[in-house]
This record gives structure tokens, C-alpha cells and sequence, in this order.
């Protein structure tokens, strides 16, 4: 009698409200996923195939935020059918760009943009889908770093945690031998207070980092606002810069209240 042939684990991507970029992160690996591909079964990922197998799945990437009553409903069945559930980029892990709308009037700008406002559904807010279902772990970025994406990924095949740092962008510019952008030119820079992941890109090129990672796991903004003011920040430009891809975290939405207080 022989083995039975063990059973691949299966992958599922899901896409909600969001600019599909973190799903091209993935299809952007080319050769790591092909390798990928004859270790797992990918049994749902719609913007790679319209070909989707039935669940349960063994590991659920989740892209982009909720924003109507059909995603609420949705999010539950995705972590009814997933034993894993990772949600990636700054829309799932925070909002994103579209959660500016917690902010504003929802109606009025649906009147200005669209002929037909009726015909829109949606919430008046944008909220991470750890606002609604339990998350194994958030993967974060605008869009998310393919690096860490595949260690998400081979982690999970090899049943070890996976390896994300929790530092600053701060490290990996020391990593990268990179000059502080703020130390040698006053340029306002998030990098203290922003999750590392990107490799210091922007300050690696002479701009300050615009925090699109999301906070780091240890922020200390109420002392680190006033530098940026220093650096030539008024009220406005920094509250813009802390509400920009991850306006939903509840640390960089607490400094920007406070800032608005001033």
C-alpha cells in the first residue's frame, strides 16, 4: 500500500475596498510565487484567476478595507472559511486613504461625484477589518513590501511565526547606511514613529518618510509632533501627513486630533 500524497495547504486572496496594489505585490514576485505555487494550492485569488475552489482555506490574505454593510458581511464569511487570516496594506490594517471619510460628510461628497447618489451604498466610515473579525497578523504598507510578504507566506508553510520586524524605519536607514534626512537637512521626516518594512525608501532618496507603514509598535507623539513643527510643519501640513494612508491608526488619529486642538 503506498502514502497518500499530502495535502498542499490552499491560499485564498481577498480583495475589498482598495487599489488592488498589495494583490500586484504578490503577482509582482514572479519567480518566488511560481516556486510558491507548486507548494500551495492558490484555490482563490480573483485577480490572478476567476477559477475559485471551496473553502475552508489554510491561509486567507485579505487586501482593503470595509466600507459597506455587503463587506461586513463578507469579512465574517472570509474568517468562517480561513484557519489563517492575514490582512495586507495600510486599506486592511487601517482604513487607508479612503477612511479620510470619517472625517467628512459621506453624502455630500457622494452628491458631488456621482449623477446618481441613490444608487450608492456605502458606510459613512472606512475601518481595518480588525474592526470586525479577529486577525492573525497585519501585514502593513501602501503598498505592502513583497519581501515580507513572502516570509508571510513561507513561514506559514514551515509552522513558524513569521519573522516581521516591529522597529522604525529610523534602523533600517542606519541598516542602509542612509544619512538622516532630518539631522543634515531639517527635512520633516515620520521615520521615528512609522513601522519599519519598506527599506527607508523615501529618505534613501532625500525625502522624508510620509508613514505610509503605519505607526511602529512603540510611538511617543506628543514628543515627536513638536519636532515636525520645528522642521516647518504648521497645523495643517502635519495633520494631513498623519491622515494620509493610515488614517484609521489609532496613534497617528489621536495626534492629529490633538493637533487640531492646538
Amino acid at each position: 500500500m503506498t502514502d497518500e500524497p499530502r495535502r498542499r495547504p490552499t491560499l485564498a486572496v481577498w480583495k475589498f475596498a482598495s487599489c488592488d496594489g498589495c494583490q500586484l505585490t504578490l503577482l509582482d514576485c514572479e519567480d518566488e510565487l511560481l516556486s510558491l505555487a507548486g507548494q500551495v494550492d492558490i484555490a482563490h485569488f480573483l485577480e490572478a484567476s476567476s477559477a475559485s475552489g471551496p473553502g475552508p482555506y489554510d491561509l486567507s490574505l485579505v487586501e482593503g478595507s470595509v466600507t459597506t454593510r455587503q463587506d461586513i458581511d463578507r469579512i465574517h464569511h472570509v474568517r468562517a472559511v480561513s484557519r489563517r487570516l492575514v490582512t495586507i496594506g495600510a486599506c486592511a490594517t487601517a482604513g487607508g486613504v479612503q477612511a479620510l471619510r470619517n472625517f467628512a460628510d459621506v453624502d455630500e461628497f457622494r452628491a458631488a461625484v456621482y449623477a446618481r447618489p441613490d444608487y450608492i451604498a456605502t458606510l459613512a466610515t472606512s475601518t481595518p477589518v480588525s474592526a470586525h473579525v479577529p486577525v492573525d497578523l497585519e501585514l502593513r504598507g501602501c503598498p505592502i513590501d513583497r519581501r515580507q510578504l513572502l516570509e508571510v507566506i513561507t513561514a506559514h508553510l514551515a509552522g513558524r511565526t513569521p519573522d516581521i520586524p516591529a522597529h522604525s524605519v529610523c534602523f533600517e536607514c542606519k541598516q542602509r547606511g542612509t544619512v538622516c534626512v532630518t539631522v543634515a537637512h531639517g527635512t520633516p521626516c515620520l521615520g521615528p514613529v512609522t513601522h519599519a518594512g519598506c527599506g527607508a525608501i523615501c529618505p534613501t532618496f532625500g525625502r522624508g518618510c510620509y508613514g505610509c507603514f503605519g505607526p511602529g509598535n512603540s510611538t511617543n507623539l506628543p514628543a515627536f509632533v513638536p519636532l515636525l513643527r520645528r522642521d516647518g510643519m504648521d497645523t495643517l501640513d502635519v495633520v494631513r501627513v498623519l491622515r494620509t494612508f493610515n488614517t484609521a491608526a489609532p496613534e497617528f488619529d489621536a495626534a492629529a486630533r490633538k493637533e487640531l486642538e492646538r
